[in-house]
């Protein structure tokens, strides 16, 4: 029995990076050997173990083989046997095919260390083909490294590109979809994962809401850029780079969703958006199964930002109705929250990334204004509930009225 590290361990140790989690694969044993040394078996579809005292995850070596549609379609062989080679060369990526032995040595069949020093996303082996879940890994680990310089390599790129022409990407179950998606917005530079999906022909199959922004123009005077998918991309890159909760950053990657869907004799100008993009984005959140957080400050961002752009010239009244509308009084950290999620979108046009955004501090001070009113006093004077609410209302906006003087 052999056992060596493996995986990502390695790769982010020589990326001077945190190491989270150790993953060892054993050569020459058996699930019987590791049961009598106390390991604890976790793996249904292949043998897996948990050491008795790390509680870290030792697999046996085994190889795949290919049996039917999608990334479960495999046929999982692990045997004393196979040997550590075998079992590197079912990995997606070089970079995560090295593996080093309990007395240090390193064992690099694929080269994976070579294209660590070059900063390149290289395939394993043709095999890369058969699991259509590594387009998304791919684009993920892009967006993870891309503050490193790495780079998609041109083969396998094209690799992915036949992965996605097969039809292989609709046999993704959605959970898994989501939860690749999910770990790209938690990196420094998420709008890489789009941009790599994107050259390899898959955002059209994963996200077409996305796919269909490219090529539809916005008016030049608020967007340079012009382009809605390249806004897109630097809104997403905006949100990351002024907060790290992925609810804003999912907020920021659909909020304009709806601008594909206009009516196309009427571009550049795109009225209605808001609307058509909440609509687009219950879709969305519904098939990819986006949990309710994100899709509710999605829906809440598309519906509303334009509003929260203007606040700068909007009266009193007009900033209640905005704090009404996003429930911004009986949910504060969640408006926060959507008030980032605006500041993405106006920072992140071309040429406009460092400009100020005052329209979250006057909706700040405005929401202040409103929750000091003395309801109590209100309610004692006006015992007729129909009459309740329009007074809260009015005095509610005066209180805004006077900050805003």
């Amino acid at each position: 029995m052999k056992i060596y590290l493996v995986g990502g361990a390695l790769r982010d140790r020589f990326l001077g990076l945190p190491v989270k989690d150790k993953d060892w694969v054993v050569v020459g044993a058996t699930p019987e050997a590791m049961l009598a040394q106390k390991y604890v078996q976790v793996g249904r579809d292949f043998p897996v173990f948990l050491h008795p005292q790390s509680k870290q995850e030792y697999a046996l070596a085994r190889t795949e083989r290919k049996s039917g549609k999608g990334y479960t379609g495999f046929i999982v062989h692990a045997s004393p046997d196979v040997t550590l080679e075998q079992d590197l060369a079912r990995r997606d990526l070089t970079i995560n095919a090295m593996a080093e032995s309990v007395d240090g040595e390193l064992v690099d069949p694929f080269n994976g260390k070579a294209d660590l020093d070059a900063r390149i996303l290289r395939h394993v082996s043709p095999a890369f083909a058969e699991d259509p879940l590594r387009v998304l890994r791919v684009a993920r680990f892009a967006a993870r490294f891309a503050h490193l310089g790495f780079k998609v390599a041109p083969a396998t790129n094209a690799l992915m590109k036949d992965i996605t022409h097969a039809g292989e990407l609709q046999h993704l179950v959605a959970e898994r979809v989501w939860q690749e998606l999910h770990k790209a917005l938690e990196t420094r530079s998420p709008q890489i994962c789009l941009q790599v999906l994107r050259d390899c022909e898959a955002l059209e199959v994963i996200l077409p809401e996305i796919h269909k922004l490219f090529g539809v123009p916005q008016p030049a005077k608020y967007h340079p850029e012009i382009d809605t998918g390249m806004h897109t991309l630097m809104a997403l890159q905006m949100a990351a780079v002024i907060s790290s909760s992925t609810v804003v950053r999912f907020a920021a990657l659909v909020h304009d969703l709806g601008k594909a869907a206009t009516p196309r004799e009427s571009w550049p100008a795109h009225t209605g958006h808001e609307q058509l993009g909440a609509t687009l984005i219950d879709a969305l959140a519904q098939r990819l199964k986006v949990p309710n957080e994100h899709r509710e400050l999605g829906v809440m961002t598309s519906l509303y930002h334009t509003r929260c752009h203007r606040a700068g010239v909007h009266t009193a009244a007009d900033l209640y109705t905005t704090l009404e509308a996003t429930d911004a009084l009986r949910r504060p950290e969640r408006f926060e929250l959507f008030l980032l999620a605006c500041e993405a979108d106006a920072r992140g046009r071309l040429g406009l990334e460092d400009n100020p955004y005052p329209q979250a501090n006057i909706l700040k001070r405005a929401m202040q204004a409103a929750k000091q009113t003395d309801l109590k006093a209100l309610i004692a004077a006006h015992k007729n509930a129909q009459e309740l609410g329009p007074a809260i209302r009015h005095a509610r906006i005066n209180a805004i009225a006077d900050v805003m003087q």
